[in-house]
């Protein structure tokens, strides 16, 4: 059926405390409300108030409450209501949640998930827009999962689920009801750690993910009209562990790249991205590796989103560079 992401994942979450009793699903409103973007609506109805329920406004608790129940036996399913809001409980995530394999020498795992809702474009007071995925990438035992589609993300979501580890799920506010994709009802899932090919092209690699992955397509259309240029687009899902051999085998084929994201420029997935490419490709590289990123700025006010955020323009102009000849 046509989902939204949004429906996709309450779907998602559905299917999972239906499947695993040991899935519990709790944050700030997440319960009668149905959170703040209504991903959660109708679960507290459905299952009770043991297995979804609200929270006191305190992050550091949320995912500190999170590792005890993921030690102890429980699947649980946290959300933290804005990706800014990561900060107040770097703590419990990075030092603890992330470590625990490690520092318990695989005497136990976390299996948890923190969703929380991040991006641009929808004109949200400070700390609502910041896509802090860079951040959290020098995480050792934290994989993270960003969707850019109604049926990527449910698949994405189970498998999260269902991971050993500690899985930070971003979803971009913008992808949120902005189309329908049809989504199956039934149970399924996608590895963690694979990207996908959007579209094949045979001249310049983009690689996006994200809400970034819509605007990628437009300007690889815009190329296409104008010069017949064939684009490989590719939505790396999974921007840590990332997908090495899809990103070296699109490379390899087309010679030029650009990488595209919103967050912040420096130390971010294109760095990484680029790494991989100059390290295992280089000699496939006709242009230097392209980036079209957000700035090395704070999230700016709403005012001025429209000229910090990467668009079709952008991206257009980037296609160009990288399309010269050498």
């Amino acid at each position: 059926m046509l989902m939204t992401m949004i429906e996709a994942l309450n779907h998602a979450l559905t299917l999972e405390l239906e499947r695993d009793k040991r899935v519990v699903v709790f944050g700030q409103d997440i319960g009668a409300n149905g959170g703040v973007f209504r991903v959660t609506e109708h679960l507290q109805r459905k299952f009770g108030e043991q297995r979804v329920f609200d929270t006191p406004l305190s992050e550091s608790a949320i995912i500190g409450s999170a590792i005890g129940m993921s030690v102890y036996g429980l699947r649980p399913v946290a959300e933290i209501q804005f990706a800014g809001f990561l900060f107040v409980c770097m703590n419990q995530l990075v030092t603890q949640a992330a470590r625990m394999r490690f520092r318990s020498a695989g005497a136990f795992t976390c299996p948890m998930v923190v969703r929380a809702p991040y991006g641009g474009g929808v004109r949200t007071p400070e700390l609502h827009s910041d896509s802090l995925e860079g951040i959290f990438m020098q995480t050792p035992g934290l994989k993270i999962v960003i969707p850019s589609n109604p049926y990527d993300a449910k698949g994405l979501l189970a498998s999260a689920v269902a991971d050993p580890d500690p899985v930070l799920f971003l979803e971009n506010i913008k992808l949120y009801r902005s189309f329908r994709q049809e989504t199956p009802e039934a149970y399924y899932s996608l590895p963690l750690g694979k990207a996908h090919t959007v579209q094949e092209g045979s001249d310049v690699s983009i690689f996006a993910y994200g809400a970034m992955v819509p605007v990628a397509v437009e300007a690889a259309q815009q190329l296409q009209r104008e010069s017949g240029t064939s684009v490989e687009i590719i939505d790396l899902r999974t921007v840590w562990p990332l997908d090495e051999e899809t990103i070296v085998a699109s490379v390899e084929k087309t010679g030029r790249a650009i990488v595209v994201h919103e967050a912040a420029r420096a130390g971010g997935v294109g760095a990484e991205v680029t790494a991989i490419i100059n390290e295992r490709c280089l000699y496939s590289l006709l242009k230097p590796v392209g980036r079209v990123t957000g700035y090395d700025t704070p999230f700016p006010v709403p005012g001025l989103e429209d000229y910090y955020l990467p668009n079709a323009a952008k991206v257009l102009t980037a296609l160009r560079r990288a399309m010269e000849p050498v």
